[in-house]
Order: C-alpha cells, then structure tokens, then sequence
C-alpha cells in the first residue's frame, strides 16, 4: 500500500512535495478550479505566498503535488491548525486524483498530530459533493458578502476622543492581541503566532500601509482594526481581510465605522467593488445584511476526523 508520499495515481502522473517556487503554479490550478467551478477567479498568488511564508507553515512537509511531466495539474497542503486545501485541473477531474488527494490530507493531518481535517469549497461544487461523498462533514458555512457598486454604507460617527487613522509598525502587536481575542471567541484553534501574523498581512506581497487601519480609543489604545486587501490588476476590488473590535468596546457602532473608512480607502485607490466573508460562527451575517451588503458566493468546510 502506498505511502503517505507515494500517491496511487493513474498511469503519467507522479507526485511530490512542492517548495515555494509551486507557488504560482499552484494558484494556476486553482485559479482554472474556481473559473470553471464559480464561473471567476477569487485566488490571487499573494494568498498562496503569504500562507506558505508562514514560519509556522513548513511548505516541504505539509503540500503535496501531482504532475504530468513538469506541469502541475493538482495539489493539496494542511497545516497544524487543521485547515487544508485543495484543487484539481479541471481536464484532470473523473480520475480519482481528488480522492487519493483527500486520502492524503488525513493520512498528513494525522501524521501532524491533528485528529481533524477542514477543507472550504463552494457550495454545491464538484469538491464538495467529492467530500461529502467521501463522508466528510458540514462544519460550518461561510458567505461572501458584497457592497453593491454605487452603494454605501451610512457612516458612524466615532465616540468622543476616538478616531481610526493608518497603523504604524508599533500598532501591529496590540492590533493581533485584538484581532485574536475575538476571532478566538468563536473559533477552535490554537492562538496564531505573531509572526504567522505578520506573513499573512504586512508582509503579504502587494501590501501597503494603508490597507491597515485601527481604532483608538481617547487615551491612544488599539481596540480595533481592519484589514485589507485589493483584487485585480489593476485593483478592481477591495476585500476586508479582518475586522474586530476589542470586546469591551463593542456596541458604539466602531466595527461600522472601520467597515465605512476601509471599503472608502479601496474605492479611493481604484476598487469598484466591495466585499467581505464571514460564517456561521461569528453571527455577524444580519449585521452586515443590514448594512446594504448583499450575499454572493456561500463555501461550506467540510471535515474528516483523521
């Protein structure tokens, strides 16, 4: 029986664990996936690169490829916190490449000392009929919400002595404290590392500083942020990565006012569209429906104890 790195494949494919130079071959595939599968590309090679330059993420022990010839037609990665991901060409599908993938997935998870694997794919979608065939389960959904073009959303006014303004290199600790403490609320994980974080925002290609703003309160204290990240190129689209607001500060209407500055910045630097994703963790769906965004695409993660 093969291995957890000998895949079964079918005759001309062979695998191997990929490095970071897979990088863009990997949102290649995954890009075609999503064309064919959301009729869009949403992947954007900076996702990729700022996941796998994690210092927590070790690229050689936790992706694995399938190639024909020199040319990558599938892959699969997870990492410790249980959360994976996958795609298969579409010309390459009906093979048995995404099951074996999904095989591998549980046999690498286990192997990392996780007990369970995740996945999100779209609802509906080929993927996720594969995972639900395969018996893994709906743990929780997510949706895309967007602004629609020419819409905006009423502005907040801030509390007395409160104001958001661009982060600096001295905001970003108190930022992912915040950040943290309250995706932590609803979220079953370990804490993220500091450093984790920084790869995934400040040091994700394409970053500039005023996609990071904060909230201060009236003595200078970080009890908010918003995170962003424009899609396109040229940027056609502005997509809040990360909005929290410290607990103890909720209910002044400050996550509306980070949402109001943050989608003005993206249209200010060319962004015709706005957007965002939350799940069915948070309860956040009816605070952004009541805001005037609309849902577009809704994933499912799907899971597998290993």
């Amino acid at each position: 029986m093969p291995g957890v790195d000998e895949l079964d494949l079918p005759a001309g494919l062979t695998s191997r664990p990929l490095t970071m130079g897979d990088a863009y071959a990997v949102y290649e595939v995954m890009a075609r996936q999503e064309q064919h599968d959301l009729g869009k590309v949403e992947i954007e090679p900076a996702d990729i690169v700022g996941d796998w330059q994690k210092p927590s993420f070790e690229v050689g022990g936790s992706t694995m490829g399938v190639l024909e010839g020199d040319a990558l037609v599938a892959y699969a990665e997870v990492n410790k916190s249980g959360r994976g991901d996958a795609a298969v060409h579409p010309s390459y599908r009906r093979r048995g490449i995404g099951t074996t993938l999904a095989s591998w997935m549980r046999a690498r998870t286990a192997e990392l000392g996780g007990t369970v694997i995740g996945s999100p794919v779209p609802e509906g979608s080929p993927g996720d009929q594969l995972l639900e065939k395969l018996g893994w389960k709906i743990r929780w959904t997510s949706w895309v919400l967007n602004l629609p073009e020419g819409a905006r959303i009423a502005e907040r006014p801030l509390p007395d002595g409160y104001r958001i303004r661009t982060a600096t290199p001295d905001d970003y600790p108190a930022a992912h404290v915040v950040k943290e403490d309250a995706f932590l609320e609803w979220s079953e994980r370990e804490r993220e590392p500091y450093e984790d974080f920084l790869a995934t925002t400040t040091r994700r290609p394409g970053f500039e500083p005023w996609h990071f703003r904060v909230v201060t309160d009236a003595g200078g204290e970080v009890v908010g942020l918003s995170l962003l990240s424009m899609y396109g190129e040229p940027p056609v689209e502005a997509f809040i990565s990360q909005l929290a607001v410290r607990r103890d500060q909720r209910h002044q209407g400050l996550a509306q006012a980070l949402l109001v500055d943050a989608f003005a910045r993206g249209r200010e630097h060319g962004a015709k569209r706005s957007a965002l994703s939350t799940d069915s963790r948070t309860g956040a769906l009816t605070l952004y429906q009541k805001v005037g965004m609309v849902v577009g695409d809704v994933w499912v993660n799907r899971a597998s104890e290993v």
